[in-house]
């Protein structure tokens, strides 16, 4: 295992307004572990067209990209990839000898787990939350042959996701929804811990729970639909997928599902 730094050692970074560690040791683990002689490090810019020219003026191999940064970096890279261009967003920037082309590894994690859980295109959908993540949350469930309804306070970003999709919009959870998807910080570590995004009346009607809050995983949605017996997909699938989809971006190298699942375990400490 690499163990050390010298001057042969690939940087990766993120770029974050309230960088964490997550991704430090999810990334920093699986280098160690496929002895690999990278170096992943998070960063808060102060300035982030600075900090885009230095990912490109010192060969930085890549940089994760979070909010508010997600569409402020399209303007100062080369080019975006399919997942990036479908949502406007980029989350993972890839620097291959001074080209710098833009990701969205949310989407296609959210993507690809749509597929591993087998979930049935004709179900009818509501999506709680109209913000970034909640973008290509949609685009991929739209993606996947999903329709439904965007459910949210805001009426402006929840109409405009909405409509961006061919979805419905409303203020509150449509009847009969068969999939329920929380986008929203409802049950995410602080104050907002103990709030249960969907009813148990309505987790009852669903077939399916998908809960985007990773921290923590057993979210009080996801709690209920253990108890009410549904089937659920988690936030900690979606964090662990998209953090994989980017390690392979910046390596070349496609760790295992054990090794992702070692790797989310350490990362989540």
């Amino acid at each position: 295992m690499v163990n050390y730094v010298d001057r042969e050692t690939t940087l990766c970074i993120s770029l974050s307004a309230r960088p964490s560690n997550h991704g430090v040791r999810f990334h920093n683990w699986l280098y160690a572990e496929l002895g690999l002689n990278f170096l992943y490090k998070a960063v808060a810019p102060t300035d982030i067209t600075a900090a885009i020219a230095g990912v490109r003026g010192l060969a930085i191999r890549g940089a994760g990209v979070s909010m508010p940064y997600k569409q402020d970096v399209i303007p100062l890279i080369d080019a975006l990839d399919p997942s990036a261009e479908r949502i406007n967003a980029v989350n993972t920037i890839v620097n291959t000898d001074g080209e710098l082309v833009g990701y969205n590894t949310d989407y296609v994690a959210v993507a690809q787990l749509l597929r591993t859980h087998e979930v049935d295109p004709s179900l009818r959908v509501a999506v709680r939350g109209s913000g970034g993540m909640a973008n290509a949350v949609v685009a991929a469930l739209a993606d996947h042959g999903l329709q439904g309804t965007v459910v949210a306070r805001n009426h402006a970003t929840g109409s405009a996701l909405a409509s961006r999709y061919g979805w419905e919009y409303s203020a509150e959870v449509p009847a009969g929804a068969e999939l329920l998807v929380n986008v929203t910080p409802l049950g995410m570590d602080g104050e907002s811990a103990h709030v249960q995004s969907f009813s148990d009346a309505e987790v009852e009607a669903a077939a399916v729970v998908f809960d985007v809050v990773a921290f923590p995983v057993e979210t009080p949605l996801i709690q209920a639909a253990r108890r009410l017996g549904k089937p659920v997909i988690t936030g900690g699938e979606v964090v662990a997928l998209q953090a994989a989809e980017q390690f392979t971006l910046y390596t070349g190298h496609t760790p295992t599902p054990e090794q992702i699942i070692a790797a989310e375990d350490y990362a989540s400490q």
